[in-house]
């Protein structure tokens, strides 16, 4: 039986206007889907547009072009009552848990937000939906009126995961949720997600630096480089045969729990930095820091191809 795609990302271009006329290509032309109840993981250097794509999925951002369908639906194409709509079903989870909060409203307040915007519950109803969407994220009911600059930062990142959930989504964008937080919080938060999925039924698009992280957490990973994507496959199979030259550089980089083989493997160095999203180089956009770089990598961009069932590969190398 074929799995249910709840999200389809098709052809999303997201372009920003720079000074000059130029245009900056934060995510240029990236397809790829997302089933439901799993965790799709994208990973890829700062400045790639993995966030650009997680905002453009809940409508900060408006695509420059291509679909996002949702539930059938293509989303770009919707009015502001469906909008409305989209919006209780798909949520964010921010990479910074204090800025994401407001430090004049109490906790209740904040959580209760959602509920108020979409005319959900009232009264002691109301109450007791945010008492329970605290408890469910490990934090008590007397929390509820507290100020946000009261909690230390895994608890702040608890009260966001909580506002998530007060209208009962579906969908949640995890913008690096874990990369604001000490190392000893950061395990914690990523179990009560899994935890969390499991019971509720959740999908998630999960946006981090930690690849040892996203590697626990996701079904499927995405790996990204200046706008596009390189690799895609299921999380055991990208770890275990990377295709990419990049992915092989990225993962390279993952440290291992073991001394001596620390001590003798190859890390595989990237010379030179990342080009401008503005000014892109023509063909691969990973060329002129590829240790095998061919002359048609310069020349000609390559198509994101299945080479084997559910592993697909933008580079010229893999035929």
């Amino acid at each position: 039986m074929a799995e249910e795609k709840l999200l389809e990302i098709k052809n999303l271009r997201k372009y920003f206007s720079v000074p000059g006329g130029a245009m900056l290509k934060a995510v240029d032309n990236v397809s790829f889907d997302i089933h439901t109840s799993e965790t799709f993981g994208l990973v890829g250097e700062s400045g790639c547009g993995k966030s650009t794509i997680g905002r453009t999925i809940v409508k900060l951002y408006e695509p420059s072009a291509g679909h996002i369908i949702y539930s059938g639906e293509d989303i770009t194409k919707f009015n502001k009552a469906q909008r409305k709509n989209f919006a209780r079903n798909v949520q964010m989870i921010f990479q910074d848990p204090y800025a994401s909060l407001d430090a004049r409203m109490t906790v209740g307040d904040i959580i209760g937000e959602g509920i108020d915007i979409h005319r959900l519950y009232s009264g002691a109803q109301r109450q007791e939906v945010i008492y329970d969407c605290l408890e469910k994220v490990g934090l008590h009911r007397e929390h509820a009126n507290r100020f946000p600059h009261e909690f230390s930062g895994g608890q702040r990142q608890r009260i966001g995961i909580a506002r998530s959930l007060a209208i009962n989504p579906k969908f949640i964008v995890c913008d690096e949720p874990i990369s604001a937080l000490d190392v000893s919080i950061q395990a914690q938060i990523v179990n009560l997600l899994i935890k969390l999925q499991n019971e509720l039924g959740l999908t998630y698009l999960f946006i981090a630096h930690d690849l040892s992280m996203v590697k626990y957490i996701s079904d499927r990973i995405g790996v990204m480089y200046l706008g596009k994507l390189m690799e895609m496959a299921s999380s055991a199979e990208i770890y275990k045969k990377p295709l990419h030259p990049y992915t092989k550089a990225l993962f390279s980089a993952i440290p291992v729990a073991d001394p001596q083989f620390e001590k003798t493997r190859q890390r595989i160095l990237l010379k030179g930095s990342v080009p401008s999203p503005i000014n892109p180089p023509a063909g691969c956009r990973f060329s002129g820091r590829c240790r095998e770089c061919m002359p048609l990598c310069k020349e000609s961009e390559p198509e994101l191809k299945e080479v084997s069932p559910g592993h697909f590969c933008g580079c010229h190398l893999i035929r």
